[in-house]
């Protein structure tokens, strides 16, 4: 299933949201044109498990590997990572904004992707594998979007095969899918992590999703 809009009008014009997609692509466009240094800058600002795990040593605290919990809400590894990630947000982040007001609005979407960072590194905390995307922060926007908005229509292409199918369904029903693929595929990778897999970035996902759940109805109270 892959939503292409809604049916759920705002008050609010949603500059930040549109701010952050228009981020997201600069990003990405200094990313390309690293070339052959992208694999180092990847890393750099990457979250890896491991290096924040090992923060604590005998010789002392160090920042560095904690700053890729935020960086790395702004890096994607392809243009098909990316435009996945925008459409998902510029579909749903709107609402949510509307919801939140401009500035908690910036607050919910850090925090959600702070919360999946957590929970992928819970799962493997021994990691070595870079991870990288907004997929975690726009994971609690779907799951503060399903609890707000569960009956919203939005506008659907199934592909079918070789056909596309176009057909309005409920949030509920479409990012009720999505949750449950992400849970699924999320248990798959718990037997299959090898340093190539990155199959646990499934778990940030989830964490995002249950982020948003929790964190949407007390910040939505608050403002």
């Amino acid at each position: 299933m892959i939503p292409l809009r809604d049916k759920n009008p705002t008050r609010l014009v949603p500059f930040v949201n549109i701010a952050i997609i228009i981020v997201n692509v600069i990003v990405f466009g200094f990313e390309v044109s690293k070339g052959q240094a992208l694999d180092q800058f990847i890393r750099e600002f990457s979250v890896i498990p491991n290096d924040i795990v090992h923060a604590f040593t005998r010789q002392g605290f160090s920042l560095k590997p904690f700053e890729g919990l935020f960086t790395s809400m702004f890096l994607h590894a392809g243009w098909l990572h990316l435009g996945g990630n925008m459409l998902y947000l510029w579909v749903f982040g709107d609402n949510i904004e509307d919801k939140l007001g401009h500035v908690r609005y910036i607050f919910f979407y850090l925090l959600c992707g702070l919360i999946s960072s957590g929970l992928y590194i819970y799962v493997d905390p021994h990691s070595l594998v870079p991870t990288i995307g907004a997929s975690g922060a726009i994971s609690g926007i779907l799951g503060a979007y399903v609890l707000l908005f569960p009956k919203a229509r939005v506008l659907t292409v199934i592909p079918i095969f070789i056909f596309l199918q176009f057909v309005e369904l409920p949030a509920l029903v479409v990012l009720g899918f999505w949750i449950v693929l992400q849970f699924f595929s999320g248990l798959a990778s718990l037997g299959y992590r090898t340093a190539e897999s990155g199959g646990v970035a499934w778990w940030a996902h989830i964490g995002g999703f249950i982020g948003g759940l929790i964190l949407i109805l007390p910040m939505r109270k608050f403002r």
